[in-house]
């Protein structure tokens, strides 16, 4: 069946928007950070996987950083180990480690590879052990104790930051024509595995690639302000004046400032997008209202 003349226009006019942007990006690292309902939800998981393939073919060069924790959750409450937290992070003992592995370096990387092959792209799984990619070193969290003088400090197991990147093995990938698929998984110098956030890996991956963006998909809007409306195109200026004032607040704090960081590094521009939109990463990248929240240095 035939467009009609106005399917066809509205074809055209999303095709030549998109055109500059694929003119301006093409041959540029985008580091995509995928996580939330777009990993759950099958139609949002087929969408992004083109998403990512139609990049790759019209010559801009994706890698993708995953997260996991719900399927992580849900293996751990199969096997009978109720799963903790400490201001937001998961208790990670040894055996919790295992299962953290088996689920993001195994289950879900796997999956998004297969997903994004069955799609016409040509994906390779990582871990942050893979050519000693992420180099990982303990998080220890604190918190306050009026009968200390000092804060106390937590220990919640096989949580790590990035210590450091080698990005090497993602480099020669991506010059490859592959599409990287990074688990957020590090090896400390003690060699232990560390399970490290997702977005903080995302961030610092943007950082050494060089990458012209990174975009963090999440289960919300973007950044929005008091009276619910979408914010976007703030210079770093304006996003400390929303710290400031409390419009950044909540679990929105360490997305934001996981975005600050990768800008201030020499990152161009950090987006946070809504992943329950379908499409929301093209949308993002090759139009000129965009779909969430964008950061730049100024």
């Amino acid at each position: 069946m035939s467009l009609t003349a106005e399917a066809a226009g509205n074809v055209a006019h999303v095709l030549t928007e998109a055109l500059p942007y694929i003119q301006r990006f093409g041959g540029r690292t985008i580091v995509i950070k995928y996580g939330g309902n777009a990993m759950v939800d099958e139609d949002l998981k087929a969408g992004f996987a083109r998403d990512v393939v139609l990049m790759k073919l019209v010559g801009i060069n994706p890698v993708v950083v995953h997260g996991g924790g719900p399927q992580i959750g849900s293996l751990l409450k199969r096997l009978g180990k109720e799963s903790e937290f400490v201001q937001g992070m998961r208790v990670t003992d040894a055996e919790t480690m295992d299962v953290v592995e088996m689920v993001l370096g195994g289950l879900v990387n796997k999956e998004i590879v297969n997903l994004i092959n069955r799609h016409g792209g040509s994906a390779v799984g990582l871990t942050g052990k893979d050519g000693d990619l992420i180099r990982a070193r303990k998080l220890n969290l604190t918190r306050e104790n009026p009968q200390a003088q000092a804060p106390e400090i937590i220990d919640i197991g096989h949580v790590g930051e990035v210590d450091s990147i080698d990005a090497a093995v993602v480099d020669m990938l991506v010059h490859g024509d592959f599409i990287p698929v990074v688990a957020p998984i590090g090896v400390g110098e003690d060699g232990r595995s560390y399970n490290i956030n997702a977005d903080l890996v995302a961030g610092k991956m943007a950082e050494v690639l060089g990458a012209e963006k990174l975009i963090l998909l999440t289960n919300t809007t973007g950044l929005l302000d008091r009276q619910g409306a979408l914010l976007t195109g703030l210079t770093l200026d304006r996003v400390d004046a929303l710290i400031a004032d409390g419009t950044v607040s909540g679990g929105m704090l360490p997305k934001i400032a996981c975005a600050v960081d990768a800008v201030k590094a020499g990152v161009n521009s950090a987006h946070i997008i809504d992943g329950r939109v379908a499409h929301a990463v093209l949308v993002e990248l090759f139009t000129d209202q965009g779909i969430g929240t964008l950061i730049r240095r100024r």
